[in-house]
């Protein structure tokens, strides 16, 4: 996030898109409803499904599923063809506006809406209201990433926000909201394949030298690693025999699941690493029973960049150990001798290798967290990015041009499928399936459709249904809503036993290389 949390509550207008933030983010989600309620902010909501959120908003516009980069450009469109846009901002602050400029010409509003089938007038009106707010916040989350196109997703919003000077501000900003609790803690130390902690590049032979001699070694490999599916191809095509997987549960998270299943299957060796035997744990070799939370010291760095002190509540049961005792050990077997004695001992060496968390010490967050960047030991943190410069200078407008998905609905499948969370399971479903009192809410899949589809399929709520994709079928409940729009049905990823990603294709970003969830062609059918 560019912005902190508390900030969203003060700002003018807030714009959430591909994010159903009152049921997977419900913290962040109650300072979207407050700023509404309590300060009469403005709430824009663009999403295919009639999340929640729609109940507060001004506004809802609901794009075809995969139509993201043609109503962002489309937006500009309007407020460039305005003269809305934060001139002296873009002048002083930017470069590359008159590419953005050119790139946006062709996305008129009625354009716009046969791509998108949102309403010109609805498209105007949202275009006004952004640019004309003091300080406009965007929020984001899956809905915009999880796409062949999610790099551009991204770059698309970055423009929008600059284009109206909302970077740089308080109360506004760019704001992904980070799916899982310490996610944005794991990118920052280095849980990315082209970048060392803090995000500085592996192919920086300063930064190389840096690091070698920390950890004291000879030298470090100068290329990136492989991303999580080009791991999974990799053991398909036989060029990766082992693999060690920690906290994570790809067997249900990743992608068509019957290709993901075949790659672990083909590994020599397979370690899994986690608090519950999951679905991928029952492939491995050797399961080591790690600790949870509750179990163990160290910091989380939340979705605002803020590093939290986590402490030790109660023992790890049976076998069970912190995993950084796991990877000290292992490491020191095989030679690369790890001789931490404490999670703090740890973050020192953080600090002393990572610039962004110079000064963050346990003492420091003792009762209160830090955002980085954070220097120096007598910085205070950061609330908001790029004050007075972004972080290259100026910054850089990205054009970039709608294009279709790889797989849209036709005659055999005819109905887009989305898939995600609901608000009583989480993830994989590891823990929160485990749980009486969740199971009680959810017990089980429930795909949700809309009243019109639903009577042209002669399907009743409650119904068990079969969906079918060009990759697998499962079955599930029909749940009959509002909350689904004509033409595209919703599937939670969480039950193994009716599992999402065996339908999902595995069509990637190519830069982030993340899989498109978000949009792909089924048929649903009685059961």
């Amino acid at each position: 996030m560019t912005n902190s949390i508390s900030e969203i509550e003060r700002a003018d207008v807030i714009l959430v898109t591909g994010s159903n933030t009152t049921e997977m983010h419900p913290v962040i989600g109650s300072f979207v409803k407050r700023a509404v309620r309590q300060r009469g902010a403005k709430l824009i909501v663009v999403d295919p499904r009639r999340i929640p959120l729609v109940n507060y908003a001004d506004l809802w516009l609901a794009p075809k599923p995969g139509t993201d980069i043609a109503w962002i450009n489309g937006m500009i469109h309007v407020i460039l063809e305005e003269g809305l846009e934060d001139k002296q901002y873009i002048q002083e602050r930017t470069e590359g506006f008159e590419a953005l400029k050119e790139c946006v010409e062709a996305y008129t509003p009625e354009r716009v809406e046969k791509i998108t089938g949102i309403p010109s007038e609805l498209l105007i009106e949202a275009a006004r209201i952004y640019a004309k707010a003091p300080a406009a916040s965007i929020l984001y989350a899956m809905g915009i990433t999880q796409h062949t196109k999610g790099t551009d997703n991204v770059k698309a919003l970055a423009n929008l926000a600059m284009c109206c000077g909302n970077v740089g501000i308080a109360n506004a900003g760019v704001n992904p909201l980070r799916g899982q609790n310490n996610v944005q803690g794991a990118c920052d130390m280095g849980g990315l394949p082209n970048v060392f902690s803090g995000y500085q590049p592996v192919g920086d032979p300063q930064v190389r030298e840096k690091m070698a001699k920390a950890w004291g070694v000879s030298r470090l490999p100068e290329g990136p690693g492989l991303t999580l599916m080009e791991m999974i191809q990799g053991a398909l095509d036989g060029k990766i025999k082992g693999m060690f997987i920690m906290g994570e549960n790809p067997m249900i998270s990743d992608p068509d699941l019957h290709h993901v299943e075949e790659a672990l299957r083909r590994l020599d060796f397979l370690v899994v690493q986690d608090i519950f035997l999951t679905e991928t744990g029952r492939l491995a070799h050797v399961v080591l029973p790690g600790a949870s939370f509750a179990e163990k010291d160290g910091t989380f760095t939340n979705t605002e960049r803020r590093v939290q002190r986590v402490r030790k509540a109660v023992d790890p049961p049976g076998q069970a150990r912190q995993d950084w005792e796991i990877i000290c050990d292992l490491s020191s077997r095989m030679g690369m001798a790890m001789s931490y004695e404490s999670p703090e001992e740890i973050m020192e060496e953080i600090r002393a290798v990572t610039p962004s968390y110079g000064g963050i010490t346990y003492s420091r967050i003792e009762k209160v967290g830090l955002q980085w960047p954070c220097p120096t030991l007598d910085h205070p943190g950061t609330p908001f990015l790029h004050k007075d410069r972004f972080t290259r200078g100026r910054g850089l407008f990205h054009p970039v041009e709608y294009r279709p998905e790889p797989e849209e609905p036709d005659e055999e499948f005819p109905l887009y499928l989305s898939t995600g969370r609901i608000l009583y399971h989480y993830h994989g479903g590891s823990m929160t399936r485990r749980s009486v009192g969740l199971v009680e809410r959810a017990p089980a899949c429930e795909v949700e459709i809309s009243p019109e589809d639903a009577e042209k399929l002669g399907i009743g709520d409650g119904n068990r249904v079969r969906i079918r994709s060009r990759r697998g079928q499962i079955e599930a409940v029909a749940r009959v809503t509002d909350k689904a729009v004509e033409g595209t049905v919703f599937v939670p990823f969480h039950f193994a036993e009716a599992a999402a990603n065996l339908l999902t294709h595995s069509h990637l970003d190519p830069i982030s290389k993340i899989p498109g969830y978000k949009v792909c062609a089924v048929r649903v059918e009685p059961a």
